[in-house]
């Protein structure tokens, strides 16, 4: 039986081999990634005009508080739930495609 570390660990590997996740949900990852990794974010907010710095930002800013365990667990699920069935990615964009894995 894998512990929650190694079901972590396969599942951020899973998700980086994974084309055509909806940016909300690479949003989501992110944040839980970086809570699940380093905690609580303590990065000042980034300028308005960097859309793509704000929105990862908010994503981990909005997992304040999230113990590492909770966070692992919550990614995991995710992943778990993400199929190219399932999720289809906006303007057919995904971070992933443009080398920016999460």
């Amino acid at each position: 039986m894998e512990t929650l570390q190694q079901e972590f660990e396969s599942a951020v590997e899973e998700v980086r081999k994974k084309n055509g996740i909806d940016v909300e949900s690479q949003l989501l990852l992110y944040g839980l990634y970086k809570q699940a990794t380093i905690g609580d974010c303590e990065q000042s907010c980034p300028a308005m005009w960097k859309m793509e710095a704000m929105a990862k930002w908010r994503a981990w800013i909005d997992r304040k508080g999230l113990s590492k365990n909770d966070a692992m667990q919550a990614y995991v699920v995710l992943a778990q739930n993400l199929s190219s069935s399932n999720t289809q990615a906006l303007g057919g964009r995904s971070y992933a495609q443009h080398g920016q894995v999460i």
